[in-house]
């Protein structure tokens, strides 16, 4: 699986919202981190749709290396 750009070393804290959708950017080249703003247009990858059940606190994904898309896996902790 191809990786994006690594944006921060870090995960992005996000409250979200029940019922809405959410679109967390796969390239790290987003200017709008940790979400989507069409920037991936140049590259292979595209964003993960997320869809949240509850609402609530989320840990998005900040270095683009996670095998847990679009969450934080740590693994900008080998980074």
């Amino acid at each position: 699986m191809e990786k994006g750009v690594v944006a921060q070393k870090a995960p992005y804290k996000v409250e979200v919202e029940a019922g809405k959708a959410y679109f967390w950017c796969a390239c790290g080249r987003s200017k709008n981190q940790p979400f989507c703003d069409g920037s991936h247009e140049v590259t292979d990858l595209r964003p993960i749709r997320w869809k949240a059940e509850e609402s609530g606190t989320k840990w998005f994904c900040g270095c683009k290396q996670t095998d847990d898309r679009p969450f934080c896996d740590g693994s900008h902790k080998a980074l």
